[in-house]
């Protein structure tokens, strides 16, 4: 059994992530995803999926982008 760094869980199906050359031991994607997932820059919800990136930033959507200043993005229709 390993330990969730998120919430402290024991857990015999804990698994492990390594992002960045950095394991990372978890009990549930839910954790994973609350540690390690980017943050949009505007509105500042979890980007689960794609997102889209522009001037080194990460935003969950095209609309959050234009928001923030970024003109060039939009999302697939």
């Amino acid at each position: 059994m390993a330990r969730c760094e998120h919430c402290g869980n024991d857990y015999d199906k804990s698994f492990t992530v390594t992002m960045g050359g950095r394991a990372h031991t978890f009990d549930a994607f839910e954790c994973a995803i609350h540690a390690l997932a980017p943050r949009c820059a505007h509105c500042d919800c979890v980007v689960i999926g794609h997102g889209v990136e522009a001037q080194e930033r990460i935003f969950c959507c095209a609309h959050c982008a234009k928001e923030s200043g970024v003109g060039d993005l939009r999302d697939r229709g």
